[in-house]
């Protein structure tokens, strides 16, 4: 006789594949000589010797920072750019409708300073400028603000753009760093330092030409993190001085992070530098438009704003050229995290979340900060195990601070139920497990139960793999745990109780055990412990070693679910039974029965 082919799957260890990147270098250098023994990566291939330091390219001339002691105790102003430095990225640039949405929105949250676009670089932006003005959709508290470069008649189409509006910002911008100056620009700093104060006096003459609307003015030296700090001042004081800036009437100076260029301590530095040296402090805004190449931005401009910063420009979900500029979204929820009003509503944040989707047609990503879909979502065992068990504790008390582990922020702040926290997979625990039962079906496994049902599910999620939802969950509680006690060897086929004058219940029942039905009966100090004795006279040996009830709603004719632990047969086998029933007896029976089935 041939013997029967082994499985590999059931017999040893599947190998698994070799994946092999033929494009990839894996680096094969040499162990640096200082490294330490715990740590064995090699020197790649990858050229980064063709890039310098931050502090090769420009000098940070701060030495006695004090922001590092700082700390952030009310929010800056901020100013969306959405509608014009995020609308310049989009390979679909918005349309009227499109920016009117945006704009409607960015008033609606509680914006009052808002970048509505570039209007002399294209037709639209112009149209939606003239839209504004047309249909008197500026309310008293907002100032719009326009960009414009440092040339002649796109100053001149800038503000023809803005004429009969309330009041409004003018946004000058010029290249002011080496590489661009030279590559760009093609001049030295003289010629740029003229280049900025003409096309400042042209502004300056133009704003006095509209005496009906109230014109302020903003600079932004571009490429700031790469220019020389003494070009920078002399370009921004010299500006405070042509327009003459005053505390009633500042002027904004912005310093972009155009294209990050090293760690955000290095930016803080180059801003606490200029926030102690501009002239008439007290006349300046002090701004800064982080992006995001180095992945930073968020902590750029916070520590910018421990700095001595006071007005923050970004975008709604980081939208923007390259990897984007700076997430406004995340900065403000960052504040209210900490105990510091953000001065901006997201107290419906899928809401928002579709409009900027719709307004820029891109996707905001599920693990994006705060307000992505998967953001507040735990699958992991010991996550869903701490979140349960803060929840747990919420419900007990009356907590004034938010304290649930893995949770920063409440998501009902955002408008989020707590319908989504806990999903289930092959990665998920008993606790996440038990938490979704109760909060959807209101089922509240013992403790010892949930392990024993959280092996089920893990064999579920394990053979799909793929989330199991509550739906998903109450079906297998009911497969493994209700069903049995219905439908199994042992049957019930009916069975009453009654209790003597001294106490002692009696549980009278017709039992169908396998092909064999018959009559038994039992006494016990209760209704459960009767039925273990009728079940004794069929043969069939039960110990109840565990069990609870529970109503699974209030008011009256809530079900009951019944939990019962209990070791049957001769061999002692331990299971858990469960049973559901209007009537609290009822289910208690059937959960003794549910253990006898499972455990036969």
């Amino acid at each position: 006789m041939s013997e029967s082919p082994v499985s590999p799957t059931a017999d040893r260890p599947v190998p698994a594949p070799v994946h092999r990147f033929p494009t990839i270098r894996t680096p094969r250098g040499p162990v640096p000589a200082d490294a330490p023994h715990w740590n064995r990566q090699r020197s790649s291939s990858m050229p980064f010797h063709r890039y310098r330091s931050a502090f090769d390219r420009v000098e940070v001339p701060l030495t006695d920072r004090t922001w590092p002691q700082a700390r952030i105790e009310q929010a800056p102003l901020w100013v969306p750019v959405d509608l014009r430095d995020g609308n310049q990225a989009l390979a679909e640039p918005m349309d009227t409708p499109r920016k009117r949405r945006m704009f409607d929105l960015l008033v609606a949250m509680g914006y009052k300073e808002i970048e509505i676009g570039y209007p002399s670089a294209s037709r639209t932006d112009f149209d939606f400028v003239r839209h504004l003005v047309g249909t008197d959709a500026v309310p008293d508290d907002v100032t719009v603000v326009v960009f414009t470069p440092a040339k002649p008649d796109l100053i001149d189409r800038t503000f023809e753009s803005v004429e009969g509006l309330d009041r409004a910002v003018v946004h000058l911008y010029t290249p002011t760093a080496p590489v661009w100056r030279d590559v760009v620009l093609g001049r030295s700093r003289a010629e740029v330092r003229a280049l900025v104060t003409d096309a400042a006096a042209r502004m300056d003459r133009l704003a006095r030409a509209l005496p009906g609307t109230d014109i302020r003015f903003e600079f932004s030296p571009e490429v700031f993190i790469l220019t020389e700090p003494d070009f920078v001042l002399e370009l921004c004081n010299g500006l405070t001085e042509l327009w003459d800036a005053s505390p009633d009437r500042p002027v904004i100076h912005n310093l972009p992070a155009t294209v990050e260029i090293a760690t955000p301590n290095v930016y803080a530095d180059q801003i606490e530098y200029m926030h102690r040296h501009l002239a008439r402090r007290d006349a300046v805004i002090l701004s800064v438009h982080p992006h995001n190449d180095r992945g930073t931005g968020t902590a750029c401009a916070e520590l910018a704003v421990l700095a001595g910063a006071q007005r923050v420009e970004g975008c709604l979900f980081g939208n923007g050229e390259r990897t984007g500029n700076v997430d406004l979204v995340n900065l403000a929820l960052n504040l209210h995290a900490q105990g510091v009003d953000p001065m901006i509503d997201f107290s419906d944040i899928d809401e928002i979340r579709r409009t900027v989707e719709h307004c820029n047609r891109l996707p905001v990503p599920p693990r994006h900060p705060y307000a992505g879909e998967l953001v507040h979502t735990a699958f992991s065992g010991t996550h869903q195990d701490a979140i349960s068990k803060g929840f747990a504790r919420r419900a007990r008390g009356d907590q004034e601070h938010w304290e649930v582990p893995y949770l920063p922020i409440d998501p009902a702040d955002l408008g989020r139920t707590y319908e989504a926290v806990i999903r289930v997979n092959s990665q998920s625990g008993k606790g996440g497990i038990a938490h979704l039962l109760r909060s959807n079906h209101g089922v509240d496994l013992p403790p010892r139960m949930r392990a024993d049902f959280s092996r089920t599910v893990q064999t579920a999620t394990d053979d799909s793999g793929l989330e199991a939802t509550p739906k998903d969950l109450w079906e297998l509680f009911e497969a493994t745990y209700l069903v049995p006690g219905r439908d199994g060897d042992v049957v019930l086929t009916s069975w009453s109780t009654d209790r003597n004058p001294a106490g002692e219940h009696r549980f009278v029942c017709t039992l169908r055990v396998g092909e064999r039905e018959g009559d038994y009966e039992g006494t016990g100090n209760g209704p459960v412990s009767a039925f273990t004795h009728a079940l004794a006279a069929a043969g069939i040996e039960v110990d109840v070693l565990d069990f609870t009830e529970h109503a699974t709603t209030s008011g009256q004719g809530s079900p009951a679910v019944a939990y019962a632990e209990c070791r049957v047969g001769t061999d002692g086998k331990q299971c858990w039974g469960a049973g559901r029933d209007t009537s609290v007896l009822t289910a208690s029976i059937l959960a003794v029965l549910s253990a006898v089935n499972r455990a036969g």
